[in-house]
């Protein structure tokens, strides 16, 4: 059996330890990045192949006759045609939670640097200080985390981390009544107008489907408490860009930290990247890539193949 990684770039595989992965199967081929024109070619003769974000639809299936798995190496499914999958008899796998506490640290992180602004002071003790006339520089609001209302906007494995770093610093939480249709009513849960009325911080931990599509709007932003904050590290098409932008210029929002966007990579004239912006902070998709996170993903995909191989797949997604 033959095994083919489109995408190894996105485990920055100098990092990790791969020797597990390449115990199981005798021959593995790497490629860095995967183009849409060089998919088909790639797959040709492999029996498993590992994906990240390269797109595996229809047409590249049905010109890989050996193929029986695809181990996803993400949580995400929606570059790959699973239907087709199906049809055509492969088995479909993702890896879920390897980053949780990675994630859930990175949003305490951007929490911490909408409350202290320290990306900007970070800015002015190189431009403004060595000026100053005064020891210490005051001109970025800071407010302290403890006391404050974090409301959260999915309550997972992550979400539900979150909560429990929220608290040790001494914030109070709140989380969104489940927007799933066949959700099951949650009376520690509370409805949406009521978090975005109390919370002083709101952050973003749901998944992006037809009912959270752009859940951050006008609407949403205008019904948040003035000053506020916004947290997304989940999906960035759960938030209206030009909204946001709007929001912040006119200083109804306090601030946003965001770690996704809509597009990924971005273009240089989207809107959430114009310099006029005051107290946005972004990450680039970065909230997950510790060592640990990476490492916690590869070993996932490993247990992904060797249950596979076992006869008893795991982590199925199309099943």
């Amino acid at each position: 059996m033959k095994g083919v990684i489109l995408d190894s770039q996105t485990l920055k595989p100098t990092e990790l330890d791969f020797s597990a992965l390449e115990n199981e199967l005798p021959h593995w081929t790497y490629y860095e990045q995967t183009g849409p024109d060089d998919v088909k070619n790639r797959l040709h003769g492999a029996t498993v192949a590992i994906t990240n974000k390269v797109v595996i639809d229809e047409e590249a299936l049905a010109a890989a006759p050996d193929l029986k798995l695809i181990g996803i190496s993400a949580t995400g499914t929606n570059n790959v045609d699973l239907d087709a999958a199906r049809r055509r008899g492969v088995v479909v796998c993702n890896v879920s939670g390897y980053g949780t506490e990675t994630v859930a640290q990175h949003t305490l992180a951007l929490a911490l640097g909408l409350a202290t602004r320290w990306h900007q002071y970070d800015r002015d003790a190189r431009q403004a200080w060595p000026r100053s006339t005064m020891f210490c520089r005051m001109d970025y609001p800071v407010f302290d985390l403890s006391g404050k209302t974090l409301g959260l906007i999915g309550h997972g494995a992550l979400g539900g981390r979150v909560e429990e770093l929220a608290k040790a610093f001494g914030m109070r939480v709140l989380v969104a009544r489940s927007m799933r249709p066949d959700a099951v009513p949650d009376p520690a849960r509370v409805p949406l107008e009521q978090l975005l009325a109390e919370a002083d911080l709101i952050s973003l931990h749901c998944p992006l489907t037809e009912h959270t599509d752009k859940l951050v709007n006008r609407d949403f932003l205008a019904a948040m408490k003035a000053g506020a904050g916004l947290i997304n590290t989940a999906r960035g098409g759960l938030v209206d860009e030009p909204a946001l932008a709007e929001a912040l210029r006119s200083g109804h929002l306090g601030g946003a930290a965001l770690d996704v966007l809509s597009q990924e990579p971005p273009p240089a004239d989207h809107p959430l990247l114009a310099d006029d912006l005051p107290n946005l902070i972004i990450t680039p998709h970065s909230a997950w890539v510790s060592t640990e996170s990476r490492q916690r993903l590869l070993d996932g995909v490993v247990a992904n193949l060797r249950a596979w191989k076992a006869g008893r797949p795991i982590n199925v997604v199309n099943g």
